[in-house]
């Protein structure tokens, strides 16, 4: 059996929270019914589909690039860094990483970079919806502490309902100051 693994990364476009990335290595002889997008599912499927993944995959692992570190590196670079540390959080080691995308994270194997890996290999599609459930948690963390930013509903991206937040409530912690809607709030307060 070829140890193959699939990486993933959720949350690349929203305006807060970290960007979280997933490492799985699935049974080739075992497979998941129902993999998919992430995107592509309703939250109940993919708790449903991580209760499997986690219980049937032969290792996973997610991990995460905090809002500092997207600040400071830019989102490509984070998300690419908590792919990395996703794969070499695994048990055990793959002979080779297939990731969704364009990119690749810089790892000592061999890596592949997959356009749309997500809707057609089974692993990336499990890695998928893993980071996708870790980073809504996380969301929904941020959103108790600051429940004024409806994080529970658009999960840090740049709604109407988010943008008029911002607008009222200003910056929290949570924002990531190196994107354009937030900057530029930034900047305005610092002018007036």
């Amino acid at each position: 059996m070829s140890l193959v693994c699939g990486v993933d990364e959720a949350g690349r476009g929203p305006l807060a929270g970290p960007v979280y990335a997933a490492a799985v290595i699935l049974d080739s002889r075992d497979g998941i019914a129902g993999l998919a997008d992430s995107k592509r599912l309703s939250a109940r499927q993919r708790e449903a589909l991580v209760a499997e993944i986690h219980r049937r995959a032969t290792a996973w692992a997610v991990a995460k690039a905090s809002v500092e570190e997207i600040d400071a590196l830019n989102i490509l670079q984070a998300s690419l860094l908590a792919m990395r540390r996703a794969v070499e959080a695994l048990t055990v080691t793959p002979e080779r990483v297939l990731v969704d995308g364009l990119h690749r994270p810089q790892l000592g194997l061999p890596v592949q970079a997959i356009v749309r890996g997500d809707a057609t290999v089974a692993a990336i599609s499990a890695a998928s919806i893993l980071a996708k459930v870790a980073r809504d948690a996380e969301m929904l963390a941020l959103h108790d502490r600051h429940p004024q930013y409806g994080f529970d509903r658009h999960k840090g991206y740049p709604t109407r309902l988010h943008l008029e937040a911002l607008r009222k409530h200003g910056i929290s912690a949570a924002h990531r100051r190196s994107f354009a809607p937030v900057r530029a709030l930034l900047g305005s307060k610092e002018g007036s």
